[in-house]
């Protein structure tokens, strides 16, 4: 009898066995169609198209293996912020940090005129608990840079068009292309830095609109006669103290400021919703503009800064990222706090 039933649950795990791995086996082709299907539908709907049967085979892969670790994320512990598939999704993130960063850090930080002066908000202390430049119409739509690494004309420009509205009452979309094609200091879709952007436009005595002279995500040859029809103008700019969240407020609470972060991260290629608090360090290649900062509702809220950046409407929260403030680092979460800058009219 006991021979009986040793040979019963033999059998009967020889059967649980191959029932698994027949599971296993049919499930594989099921996800494979769905996965292609998504692609099918993902190129659609961004519009991209391959060279040959190789590219398409190559994108493929790349995008089943992001869609898969987007989906492991979102299904493993709440963190407080979720990722989701989104133009970069058949990019490896080597290839995404090579063509949608462009923030390129000085060696050594030069002492300008700016710096020289002391910083205008250190005595600022009417702080509102939260604040949304956007709501003050200080803030034009959300744009994409597409693969030129022109974030720093961005952020510079979108911290003019604040800074602009706040002085004059009129909200001017103004012309990054401008200092892509005009700014000697920075290199155009090779990089450059808000700093020397900055310098460029009072030296330049302003920038024309985006409506004058259009973004192309190109270098171009600089069009004087368009640029001769200056929209606005800056007297300077000042560098925030670095490593220093409550300056970096104190700045934020008076205007847009323009800020370099660490953003070609794979968690920050893909990041959708929620407050970003992924792992990240001070490695600075990118550039997005501060409009904002806040704090997540309930008793154990999260504190934010809202950062407006240039990827397009389709990435994170319609185009800006939530990003936790007040970290532990005084290099703020992914170096934030260390390279801000903002202009003066």
């Amino acid at each position: 009898m006991a021979k009986q039933n040793q040979f019963s649950f033999l059998t009967s795990a020889a059967l649980l066995v191959i029932i698994v791995s027949v599971s296993e086996t049919l499930c594989r082709p099921l996800e494979e169609e769905h996965l292609l299907k998504q692609h099918e539908e993902w190129m659609a709907i961004h519009g991209r198209v391959y060279k040959d049967a190789v590219e398409k085979a190559k994108r493929y892969e790349i995008f089943k293996e992001n869609v898969k670790r987007i989906n492991a994320f979102n299904n493993g512990k709440d963190v407080g912020y979720k990722m989701a598939v989104n133009k970069f999704a058949d990019l490896t993130n080597e290839e995404f940090r090579a063509s949608y960063t462009g923030y390129k850090r000085r060696p050594t930080r030069v002492l300008s005129s700016g710096e020289k002066k002391p910083f205008k908000y250190a005595n600022f202390t009417a702080i509102p608990a939260a604040l949304d430049w956007r709501t003050k119409k200080a803030v034009t739509p959300v744009k994409d840079q597409g693969n030129c690494g022109s974030c720093w004309a961005f952020s510079a420009v979108a911290a003019m068009e604040g800074i602009t509205m706040i002085k004059k009452g009129k909200l001017v979309p103004l012309s990054v292309q401008e200092l892509v094609d005009c700014d000697d200091n920075d290199d155009g879709c090779m990089g450059g830095f808000m700093d020397s952007a900055f310098e460029f436009i009072v030296s330049n005595g302003g920038l024309t609109t985006e409506a004058n002279y259009p973004y192309q995500g190109i270098d171009g040859t600089c069009n004087t006669a368009k640029t001769a029809n200056q929209a606005a103008s800056i007297t300077g700019y000042q560098d925030v103290p670095a490593n220093n969240e409550k300056a970096l407020l104190q700045a934020v609470a008076n205007q847009p400021v323009s800020v370099a972060i660490e953003g070609g991260g794979y968690n920050f290629q893909f990041y959708s919703s929620g407050v970003f608090t992924g792992s990240c360090g001070t490695d600075i290649d990118h550039a997005v503009t501060a409009v904002g900062y806040g704090k997540t509702s309930g008793s154990g809220g999260t504190k934010y800064w809202l950062m407006k950046n240039s990827w397009g409407t389709g990435w994170g929260e319609k185009g800006y990222m939530r990003i936790q403030k007040d970290v532990s680092s005084k290099a703020g979460l992914c170096g934030l706090a260390t390279e801000a800058s903002y202009p003066t009219a």
